[in-house]
């Protein structure tokens, strides 16, 4: 499922109206009777229904939708909130039509009449605004969604809700709380974003006919991964494979004071399908993890205060390599990690603490042979980047893109939408997981995943995107069954996961 900005929506139009042959208004037709039918299954026969019709196509929509609604025996009203002089081009084509059934509407004056034909209603169609929202709102929608948003009706949106702007990065006041939004055709880049998105509430995508393929094309494409994504392309496991076809990892990482970290992500890799799996760490923490890592081997090295001091006794001969989770933050960091990331010959994975010490390394990535994978929340993702964490959560897609082809990173900037991003720009979100996530550890589990999945047969982006889609999938069907949000550690995962397998591959 692709994901636009406003101008790749534009352009998507536009391509299939003059190289395509799709007429404006045909689309619109299209539309707005893929959102009529979506709409209906919200409904019952009782609805007393008010479609908000304003100047552009969402208000063509918006005259789609009345007629259609209409036709198939709804009570509906339309309130046009533009002059009938603004109302042009294929807007007012369907306007015409939807006149030409024999159906009328009325025209705002001014708040009063929109409390006049709100009256009753108990579901509100917001057809007033598109995707060229920027700024503040002008009047009269400025009295208008306050106003919406206020009445205790149910609120569906067309596209995206009023007020929202459909990219990154643009300051908004106010806009309709949505309680649905039938999205067209693609998802919109604010549908994902951590401020933006609950203004959605409940959002599907209607299909109208647009080709796709002008997106696929793109060099830096931006998409939804999704279970068929999953099924397509994680690996199958071979009759014959024994435990080194599976991968030889190595975990980095662990204090004294901290051996949990190192504990849960050496746990989730097996777990997650690793072959073999050493763990380096302080000799302390190796008695705590020896009896619940039984499978894994261990490397005790050399140490200050309980905290790891040198990498020496490692041969780095490893399929894939994870650094950071418990590490701890002291002067030694840096040079550790240098020291990792200079003999690794494999994929080396930074979490946590040494996304710390990284910073100082930043520039030196690029000389790198063999992938480098972060795993920042936001916090660690603002310090890489120098920034105030609201300023990154306006900009998660260009700051995300921006740095990874900067440094020739994968970036997995965790959050409630886990955004992937590779070197070359392409981007992937996942939408699965749940609030149950937000507990100390889920960090480390993934982590632990994705190693596991870097060192199976499959490209780097496919294995980052199955091990986030994992992880967030066995976040919703623990607490779908034997769990709730409250309740679900970062261990649960762990011992989730042959669930999530199973489901995925044997339903």
């Amino acid at each position: 499922m692709h994901i636009v900005t406003a101008k790749e929506m534009y352009d998507t139009d536009r391509y299939a109206m003059e190289e395509l042959g799709l007429e404006g208004h045909i689309l619109m037709e299209n539309a707005g009777r893929a959102v009529a039918t979506e709409v209906e299954k919200q409904l019952s026969s009782k609805d007393q229904i008010l479609i908000l019709v304003g100047k552009g196509n969402n208000g063509g929509d918006g005259f789609v939708i009345a007629r259609t609604l209409l036709q198939r025996g709804y009570s509906v009203e339309v309130l046009q909130i533009p002059s009938d002089e603004d109302i042009q081009g294929d807007a007012l084509t369907h306007r015409k039509i939807y006149e030409a059934f024999g159906y009328g509407y009325h025209t705002f004056e001014d708040l009063n009449s929109l409390r006049t034909f709100s009256s009753g209603k108990n579901v509100i169609i917001d057809a007033l605004l598109g995707i060229g929202v920027k700024g503040p709102l002008r009047p009269p929608y400025d009295e208008i969604v306050p106003y919406v948003n206020q009445l205790e009706a149910k609120v569906i949106s067309v596209d995206l809700p009023s007020g929202i702007p459909a990219d990154e990065g643009i300051s908004f006041e106010e806009a309709i709380q949505s309680d649905y939004t039938m999205v067209i055709q693609y998802p919109k880049v604010s549908a994902f974003l951590q401020h933006t998105a609950p203004f959605y509430g409940e959002w599907k995508t209607v299909e109208i006919g647009l080709p796709d393929h002008l997106l696929r094309n793109k060099p830096e494409s931006c998409s939804v991964w999704t279970k068929e994504d999953v099924v397509a392309s994680l690996p199958e496991r071979e009759p014959f494979a024994h435990k080194g076809s599976h991968g030889k990892g190595l975990v980095i990482g662990g204090a004294l004071q901290m051996p949990g970290s190192v504990t849960m992500t050496s746990r989730a890799a097996l777990r997650a399908g690793a072959g073999l799996l050493t763990v380096a760490t302080v000799k302390d923490v190796i008695s705590i993890l020896a009896s619940s890592v039984t499978e894994a081997t261990f490397i005790a090295l050399e140490e200050q205060a309980g905290k790891i001091n040198s990498v020496d006794g490692i041969e780095f001969a490893y399929d894939g390599i994870a650094i950071g989770m418990g590490m701890g933050r002291h002067q030694e960091g840096e040079k550790l990690l240098e020291e990792v990331l200079k003999q690794a010959q494999s994929p080396v994975l930074i979490d946590a603490d040494g996304l710390y010490a990284l910073k100082a390394y930043l520039p030196h990535l690029t000389s790198r042979s063999y992938s480098t994978i972060l795993t920042p929340h936001p916090g660690e993702m603002a310090h890489l980047l120098g920034v105030e964490v609201p300023e990154l959560l306006q900009k998660p897609f260009q700051y995300s893109r921006q740095f990874a082809s900067r440094y020739g990173v994968f970036v997995v900037l965790k959050g409630a939408f886990t955004l992937v991003t590779t070197p070359k720009g392409n981007q992937w979100v996942h939408t699965t997981g749940n609030v149950g996530l937000a507990k100390g550890g889920s960090g480390d589990v993934l982590a632990g995943m994705l190693l596991a999945m870097v060192m199976q047969p499959q490209s780097i982006e496919e294995a980052l995107n199955n091990g986030v889609f994992l992880h967030g999938s066995t976040a919703d069907l623990l607490t779908e069954d034997t769990h709730s949000t409250y309740d679900l550690l970062a261990t649960d995962l762990i011992d989730g996961l042959s669930k999530t397998y199973r489901t995925l591959l044997f339903e």
